[in-house]
C-alpha cells in the first residue's frame, strides 16, 4: 500500500502476525536449551514444570505488551514506550543497545547456527560456516527489501517448515512408544554413545525437588528459549485493527509456542530419560537418532537451519523497525527514518541493520568464538531494558491516565508488579552466568552514552533542541509527557 506520507500503514494480517511472533520465538534454542534444563532439574516432573511456568511468565508479560501496544501503536514497539515513559536519553540508549547488540547480534548468532548446521550438508570449505551465515543475511535482507508482503509471506512458510520440524521430533517420541521395548534395541543398533545410553522410559522423573538456585537457573535457559513474543510491538503499526488483533496475536501465538514446547520435551523425555537428556550435547539429534538412524542426522540438521532462517527473517522485520523510529526522532540519523512507500518497509534502517549484522559475522568468522561472544553479552541488555519497559506500563498508567486503552492488564498492578520481578531476577542471573560477556554488554551502553552526548552537543552548538518527532506525529500524539515538554 502507497502512502503519500512515506509511513508504516496497517498491512499485516492477524496470521501473519502470529507466524511472525512464533518463528521469532522458536528457534534454535529448542534443539540444545531442553537438555540443560534437565540438568539442572533433575527430574521430569520439574523440567515439565519449568517448561509451563516459562509459558505462564510470557502470557503475564504478553498482557502488558498488549496494553502498551493497543493504547500506543507504533513501528518504534519498546522504543516508543520508552520514549513517553522516560524521555529520549533512555529511549535513545535503548536502540542503540538494540541495534548493535539485541538485534544484529541475533541476527549474526542465527546466521552462524545456520551456517554450521548447513556445513554439515553442504561444507563450502575452511570458512564454510561464516560464508553460510553471510548467504542467509543476503538473501533475506534481499526478500524483506521487497517488501512486507515478500517478507511476512516467507515468514509464514518458514514457520510452517519449522513447525512441522518440531512435530517431527514429537511422532518421534510417538513411535518410540508405540514401538516399545523394541526402541532399546534399536538405540543399541544406532551405535552412538547417546543412543545407547538412551533407555526409553528408563527415567521415571520421580527426582528429588532441584532446590531454588538450579530450578532458577533452568528458568534462566527456559524463559531465553520462549525470548521475542515481545517483538509483536514493533508490528503493531502495521497489524490490521491492531486494537484489537495485538492481544489475539499474542495469546493465540504464546499458546502454540507453549503446547508445541511441552510436546517436544515430552518426547525427549521419553525417548531419551531424564539422564539421556541431560548427558545430550544435541538432543533432539539423538532422539531421531534413535528414532531413524542416519536419516535422523540429516532431518535434525535441515530442522535447525530452518528454524534459524525463521528467526532470522522475523528477527530482520522487526528489528528495522526500532532504527526507523530513531530515525524519525533524531535529526542526525533521519537518513534511518525513511520509509519506503512502495515497499512498505524503512528501507534505509534494513540496509544498515544487515550490515552491522556481516560486520558482526566477519568478526565471528576471525575470532573463531564470534557466536560465543554475541550469546554472553546480549542476555544482561536484553533484560535491563525488557525490565524498563515492564515498569514503564505502571509509569504511564499515572502520567497518562486518560489515554484511551482498549486493553488494560487484568489485576493491575499485581501482573505487572510480578513480570517485573521476574525480569529482575533474570538480570541478576544472566550477569552471575555470564560474567565476562555482561562487561561487553556495559561497554556497548557507554559507547551509546557518549554518542548521545554528541549528538546533544551537535544539537546544542547548532542553536536548536532535539525535539523527538514521535512526540508531534499523529501517529502517537504525546499529551503532556516528558517527551513533548
Amino acid at each position: 500500500m502507497k502512502t503519500a506520507d512515506g509511513s508504516p500503514r496497517p498491512m499485516i494480517s492477524l496470521r501473519e502476525a502470529i507466524a511472525i511472533i512464533v518463528g521469532i520465538v522458536i528457534g534454535a534454542g529448542i534443539f540444545k536449551a531442553p537438555s540443560l534444563v534437565a540438568q539442572f532439574t533433575g527430574s521430569g516432573g520439574w523440567m515439565l514444570a519449568a517448561w509451563a511456568i516459562g509459558g505462564l511468565v510470557s502470557l503475564v508479560g504478553a498482557l502488558c505488551y498488549a496494553e502498551l501496544a493497543a493504547a500506543w501503536p507504533h513501528a518504534g514497539g519498546d522504543y516508543h514506550f520508552l520514549l513517553r515513559a522516560y524521555g529520549r536519553r533512555v529511549a535513545f540508549l535503548f536502540a542503540w543497545a538494540r541495534f548493535s547488540v539485541i538485534t544484529t547480534g541475533s541476527i549474526a548468532l542465527l546466521a552462524f547456527v545456520f551456517g554450521d548446521y548447513m556445513s554439515e550438508i553442504v561444507p563450502l570449505g575452511t570458512y564454510s560456516p561464516a560464508v553460510w551465515a553471510a548467504l542467509s543475511v543476503f538473501a533475506l535482507t534481499w526478500i524483506n527489501a521487497r517488501g512486507i508482503h515478500a517478507s511476512a509471506t516467507t515468514q509464514s512458510w518458514l514457520t510452517l517448515a519449522e513447525v512441522l520440524g518440531l512435530v517431527l521430533v514429537v511422532v518421534a517420541g510417538l513411535w518410540l512408544w508405540v514401538s516399545g521395548p523394541d526402541a532399546a534395541a534399536l538405540a543399541g543398533q544406532a551405535g552412538g554413545a547417546a543412543q545407547a545410553n538412551a533407555a526409553v522410559g528408563a527415567d521415571d522423573g520421580s527426582a528429588g525437588n532441584p532446590g531454588w538456585s538450579m530450578f532458577g537457573l533452568a528458568m534462566v535457559f527456559v524463559l531465553l528459549t520462549y525470548g521475542g513474543w515481545n517483538e509483536a510491538a514493533y508490528l503493531s503499526a502495521e497489524l490490521k485493527d491492531s486494537r484489537r488483533n495485538m492481544l489475539r496475536a499474542l495469546i493465540v501465538s504464546i499458546a502454540i509456542i507453549t503446547t508445541l514446547y511441552l510436546l517436544v520435551n515430552l518426547a525427549y523425555l521419553y525417548g531419551l530419560g531424564v539422564a539421556g537428556m541431560a548427558g545430550s550435547q544435541a538432543v533432539a539429534a539423538d532422539l531421531l537418532g534413535v528414532a531413524f538412524g542416519r536419516t535422523g542426522e540429516t532431518m535434525i540438521s535441515v530442522m535447525v537451519a530452518v528454524a534459524a532462517l525463521t528467526s532470522i527473517n522475523a528477527t530482520m522485520i522487526v528489528g528495522a523497525r526500532t532504527n526507523y523510529a530513531v530515525g524519525r526522532d533524531w535529526h542526525a540519523l533521519s537518513a534511518l527514518g525513511r520509509w519506503n512507500p512502495d515497499s512498505g518497509v524503512p528501507m534505509n534502517a534494513l540496509l544498515a541493520q544487515s550490515a552491522f549484522a556481516l560486520a558482526l559475522i566477519a568478526l565471528g568468522a576471525s575470532l573463531r568464538s564470534g557466536f560465543q561472544t554475541m550469546v554472553d553479552y546480549t542476555a544482561p541488555v536484553f533484560w535491563t531494558f525488557f525490565l524498563l519497559s515492564t515498569v514503564a506500563l505502571i509509569v504511564l498508567r499515572v502520567r497518562e491516565p486518560d489515554t484511551e486503552r482498549p486493553f488494560r492488564v487484568p489485576l493491575y498492578p499485581v501482573l505487572p508488579l510480578a513480570f517485573a520481578a521476574v525480569c529482575l531476577y533474570m538480570l541478576w542471573s544472566s550477569l552471575v552466568y555470564v560474567r565476562i560477556g555482561a562487561l561487553a554488554g556495559v561497554g556497548v551502553l557507554v559507547i551509546g552514552g557518549m554518542l548521545l552526548w554528541l549528538l546533544d552537543a551537535a544539537h546544542r552548538r547548532g542553536g536548536r533542541a532535539e525535539i523527538p518527532a514521535a512526540a508531534v506525529t499523529p501517529e502517537s500524539p504525546v499529551r503532556g509527557s516528558r517527551a513533548s515538554r
